[in-house]
């Protein structure tokens, strides 16, 4: 498998399906043993169940979703993908920019992702200087 395609992939179904709430779309990208940590200290969603939970408790809150991926950096069955996302949750902006860090099996899904990141309380695209297309 080649772990860059399957990051590029990973980055072009989330830039395409996460402003639709697609939850569909992207479980597809993991494996049935997933395990999916959103931030460091917090308990990690695990299998395609967890993955899905994760994205309806977000997705329930999330609207006006508008998401930018950049290029992968790859090592071995590992990638560091960067992005870029703002919204309106619970009436309130937000724009996060952080990376998942993601290990691939063979056939290219997603076995393990860690989520690191930093927000504002406001809409902030990303700056001139930042990579928008997978």
């Amino acid at each position: 498998m080649d772990i860059e395609a399957a990051a590029r992939r990973w980055a072009e179904v989330w830039s395409r399906a996460w402003p639709r709430k697609d939850a569909e779309s992207i479980v597809a990208l993991y494996s049935d043993q997933a395990v999916y940590r959103a931030l460091a200290f917090r308990e990690p969603k695990v299998g395609l169940d967890g993955v899905r939970s994760y994205l309806k408790e977000n997705f329930d809150v999330e609207g006006s979703i508008r998401c930018w991926f950049g290029q992968p950096v790859v090592h071995a069955n590992r990638a560091a993908v960067e992005w870029w996302g703002s919204w309106f949750e619970n009436g309130g902006p937000l724009t996060l920019a952080g990376t998942s860090v993601l290990t691939f099996d063979p056939n290219g899904r997603v076995v393990d992702q860690r989520d690191y990141w930093n927000q504002v309380d406001r809409i902030t695209e990303p700056y001139p200087e930042w990579r928008s297309e997978p």
